[in-house]
């Protein structure tokens, strides 16, 4: 059994799959959207054992041929030139513009995959499978799809709708508990952008969601994916309010390149923190109550994420040097701000002394 979310985008509006068994019934949920009887499948090392054969059944049972393609597992997949590797080995097996690519994995392979579905024969059509609960209810919706840079994460890409998502269930099972806590982090956002009464309900199962609670897993997902939906259907480019997706992705994606994308700190865990530290600063700045922040640092340190910078060598100013890189940026420093939970806004901006006073005192923590 499966719930269906729908991204309303006129002549690009898709579905959202989300129930257990879907890779097996891939074939089935794409075949109209498959115009030519193979699909590229493009995975990596770590997933492919786990899921590429039910889902390469499920598409072989609709007469879908797969062509699988593996990429290395981890952050560092994500750059340039795995992509001209991925688009390379695409064209050596002649694609056509009816071609279709489908992404089996967690959010590194569902970005790359979509920005080589952008560019492959100037734009072909590509499918989610994410198989993450990060990927499920962020990364794999709404069309954002990119490789970093050495300036900084996600600085390269372009939007490029999925023509359809399939959240299985089944695949959170495999994933490491340190994984799934890293893709709580972006469920739980949701409350915290405008919506304190799925805040509340994230306070009340986030332990049910990741001792692997099914039914729990499903309301998460189709909720975060319903918000998501309703913020891309209303600004898909993010000229307004998607930029509140970001709520502390500014702070974690300068955490995330100052460590050079190592797994010592997953993109779940840089967001945690970072949403830590934008509710430090909304309280500096005399936004939000410190109540509120103290309840957000609570909430997801009792769901196992970093609340505090891990021993690095961190400086401020270098920091500071990565967010001016971010892409919501318009001459000053921008940030998603709050002025208590459930009441983010885009801050454009922002006074660069605050925020340096905050980065310190995280970093000396």
């Amino acid at each position: 059994m499966s719930e269906t979310v729908r991204v309303e985008l006129g002549a690009r509006s898709y579905d959202i799959h989300v129930g257990s068994g879907l890779l097996q019934q891939a074939g089935k949920l794409a075949a109209g959207i498959v115009k030519e009887k193979r699909v590229f499948v493009v995975t990596d090392e770590r997933v492919a054992p786990l899921h590429a054969m039910r889902l390469e059944d499920g598409l072989r049972a609709a007469g879908i041929a797969p062509l699988r393609i593996t990429l290395p597992a981890g952050e560092a997949t994500k750059n340039w030139d795995q992509l001209g590797r991925l688009l390379d080995q695409l064209l050596d097996s002649r694609p056509e513009r009816r071609s279709i690519l489908l992404a089996l994995g967690g959010g590194v392979i569902g970005d790359i995959t979509g920005l080589a579905a952008s560019l492959l024969l100037r734009g072909v059509d590509f499918i989610q499978a994410p198989t993450t609960l990060l990927a499920q209810v962020d990364s794999a919706v709404g069309g954002k799809t990119a490789v970093d840079a050495r300036q900084g994460k996600n600085l390269i890409g372009s939007f490029h709708q999925p023509r359809l998502v399939l959240c299985d269930l089944d695949a959170l099972a495999t994933l490491p508990r340190r994984e799934l806590q890293a893709g709580y982090a972006e469920v739980v956002k949701y409350g915290l952008i405008n919506d304190p009464g799925f805040f509340a309900w994230c306070d009340a199962n986030a332990a049910r969601l990741l001792d692997g609670d099914r039914a729990a897993q499903a309301h998460a997902i189709a909720e975060s994916c319903r918000a998501k939906a309703r913020i891309v259907g209303a600004d898909e480019r993010e000229a307004g309010d998607r930029a509140l997706l970001n709520l502390g992705h500014t702070f974690g994606h300068a955490f995330e390149a100052a460590l050079a994308f190592d797994d010592a700190l997953l993109h779940g865990e840089a967001v945690a923190i970072g949403t830590c530290c934008a509710f430090d600063l909304s309280v500096r700045l005399g936004l939000c109550p410190p109540e509120d922040a103290r309840r957000v640092r609570r909430h997801l340190a009792a769901a196992g994420l970093p609340t505090t910078l891990p021993q690095s060598d961190w400086a401020a100013d270098r920091l500071l040097a990565l967010m001016a890189q971010d892409k919501k940026a318009r001459g000053g420093l921008t940030f998603i701000l709050a002025r208590g939970i459930g009441k983010a806004f885009v801050a454009h901006d922002v006074p660069v002394e605050p925020v340096r006073e905050l980065l310190a005192a995280a970093i000396a923590a």
